[in-house]
């Protein structure tokens, strides 16, 4: 059988958190091959992982699985230059929003092996949500192929491509609207006596039973939100949904193809 390799066009956060979850599940790094403009990227991540190589773009990209994890902006002059470069079997990923797959076929030159992947920070400790788009006629078991592969970073459902940019300001970017607030009460209860171990456990089983219960209770939000009495951020409410309302549409237009 002829063994899986793995490309990466580019070497930024995204890369390294694929390969970090990789790493952290056991998997080898041996056959994958990354690429990027910045040879400052290249260099932090091959000290990271000695065992991956390096090279350029078409070195990358001649993998049998390559993963495109470039910028919107930068997609279309990177096409250009790997045009030709895929082998015909080749899997390509792209892991960026706005550019469709139709898009990305035009720029490869008519290449229609391809999917869209969205990619969520938590796949670094095997806890990922990173939601899959196909091309309507991939065969199944190139489908199920991709799904074992990204298996150890967590979990990778198949959905339609339209729904790919609510994904993305959902899961891709959520992370990033809790993390501050998480870090704040984590340092706040350790002031307030807790040690260490107790916000490692209590912090996490008040974050995943809370978004449970708003999902799972079968309640209304109303009556979640009125299962406890004291509601300390209560005036700070307004103004934190307005943020939210005012800055996702506004990117969510931006990002949409």
């Amino acid at each position: 059988m002829k063994e899986t390799t793995i490309g990466f066009v580019g070497g930024g956060r995204v890369t390294r958190i694929m390969l970090c979850g990789w790493k952290r599940a056991g998997r080898s790094l041996a056959n994958v091959v990354v690429s990027d403009a910045n040879t400052g990227t290249l260099t932090a991540l091959k000290s990271l992982h000695p065992e991956i190589a390096t090279g350029d773009n078409r070195k990358a990209a001649a993998q049998s699985v390559v993963f495109l994890a470039v910028h919107p902006p930068a997609m279309a002059a990177v096409l250009a230059e790997l045009r030709g470069a895929m082998q015909p079997d080749a899997l390509v990923v792209s892991l960026a929003p706005k550019i469709t797959m139709a898009k990305i076929a035009e720029g490869l030159g008519g290449h229609r092996l391809l999917a869209r992947m969205i990619p969520n920070a938590p796949s670094i400790i095997g806890a990922g949500y990173n939601p899959m788009a196909f091309m309507p006629d991939m065969n199944d078991s190139i489908k199920l192929s991709l799904v074992a592969l990204l298996a150890p970073l967590g979990e990778s459902p198949e959905v339609i491509e339209s729904k790919l940019e609510a994904f993305a300001l959902i899961t891709g970017m959520g992370p990033t609207y809790l993390w501050f607030q998480l870090q704040t009460l984590r340092e706040l209860a350790m002031n307030f006596g807790l040690s260490e171990a107790d916000v490692a456990s209590g912090l996490k089983r008040m974050v995943c039973g809370a978004t449970r219960t708003l999902l799972e209770s079968g309640l209304s939000p109303a009556e979640v939100m009125d299962l406890i009495p004291v509601r300390p951020m209560a005036e700070d409410e307004p103004a934190i949904k307005a943020a939210y309302q005012h800055r996702l549409p506004m990117l969510f237009a931006k990002i949409k193809p």
